[in-house]
């Protein structure tokens, strides 16, 4: 998958979790979970989105990278099935 195509499918997982998202707002390369006000409880519902949603497997050991949406789209940009 291409940047772009997981970037959508990230802001749709998001906006499953957290419906007033506004996209326009974010920052890439800030921390989302503080800009979507997610709590740990929220952000693991949309980790888990994301295996769902792309069959990918995102190990706990990595949920500590997974910071901004910079971090997501690269680490599942490579990790994603066509």
């Amino acid at each position: 998958m291409s940047p772009q195509e997981v970037t959508a499918v990230v802001l749709a997982t998001l906006k499953h979790i957290a419906p007033e998202l506004e996209e326009s707002e974010l920052i890439a390369d800030r921390p989302l979970r503080h800009q979507v006000d997610l709590d740990s409880m929220d952000w693991l519902n949309f980790l888990i989105g994301l295996h769902t949603a792309r069959q990918v497997e995102i190990p706990e050991a990595d949920y500590a990278r997974l910071v901004t949406l910079n971090d997501l789209v690269g680490y599942l940009t490579k990790r994603c099935p066509a």
